[in-house]
């Protein structure tokens, strides 16, 4: 919901800016709207285009990347989950009590890593482990193997689950948006200045005003998509957590 307000807010700056070059054109004089100063208005506008398109296609190119690296990131962690399993699986029967703590630490590990990535507000926050991993990681590390397979498996699980926690932790440093804000706001004043600038010498009428009606939108969704990228846990475009959640099928009683 944040993202779609920010983008309306986009929207009615830009279009405000082509109204308010229409507002003022006709409180222009004459020598005003001569050839040269129309050609220095117009070479203002392009080099303020050619950043505003700079910007802008760093700003989805950097979203995207976001989005892809934790996308990336979700995966594998549910990969290393799945293979934790399958390991302590493999050592035997005794360890179905850990294969148990292992569905029950999922849940809450998943609800702080969507709570963390949608509600970071820039704030520095401490990093704290959820009971379930720590009890889980004591009763792998307490079972005792019985021969050289068990002890193998047992020393790749508690491997698994380090490269797991590790993926955890790089997602809770990357919690919040990666996208300065001082770069929105630049680029939304410069999106302004260029519809300013394209309404000042042009008499008002009704197939201007469309045309940069949907001029605006387009400008404004392509905002609304940059910040859908840059926070993939919420949103339409977020990343599921089903996925994460419904990793391990459960135990049969």
């Amino acid at each position: 919901m944040m993202n779609l307000l920010i983008s309306l807010l986009v929207f009615a700056l830009i279009f405000g800016g082509a109204l308010a070059g229409m507002a003022v054109r006709p409180l222009l004089s004459e020598h005003h709207l001569q050839s040269d100063s129309k050609d220095v208005v117009k070479l203002t506008a392009g080099l303020i285009g050619t950043l505003t398109a700079l910007v802008l296609g760093l700003l989805i190119a950097s979203a995207k990347t976001t989005f892809d690296q934790k996308a990336s990131q979700v995966r594998q962690l549910t990969a290393t989950i799945i293979l934790l399993d399958d390991l302590v699986t493999q050592y035997g029967s005794e360890a179905t009590p850990v294969r148990k703590l292992l569905r029950q630490s999922i849940p809450p590990m998943a609800d702080r890593i969507w709570h963390e990535q949608a509600n970071s507000n820039g704030k520095p926050t401490r990093f704290e482990s959820s009971v379930e991993a720590w009890t889980f990681y004591d009763e792998l590390e307490r079972l005792s193997p019985n021969n050289d397979m068990q002890r193998s498996l047992q020393t790749r699980a508690i491997a698994a689950f380090t490269e797991g926690a590790q993926m955890r932790l790089r997602l809770f440093t990357q919690a919040g948006s990666s996208i300065p804000t001082p770069f929105l706001i630049i680029m939304v004043f410069w999106l302004s200045a260029i519809f300013v600038s394209a309404t000042l010498f042009v008499r008002a009428n009704i197939v201007v005003t469309i045309a940069l009606f949907v001029c605006a939108l387009s400008f404004a969704g392509a905002i609304f998509l940059v910040l859908e990228l840059d926070d993939p846990f919420t949103g339409l475009m977020g990343i599921s957590s089903s996925t994460l959640r419904s990793a391990l099928p459960p135990l049969n009683s």
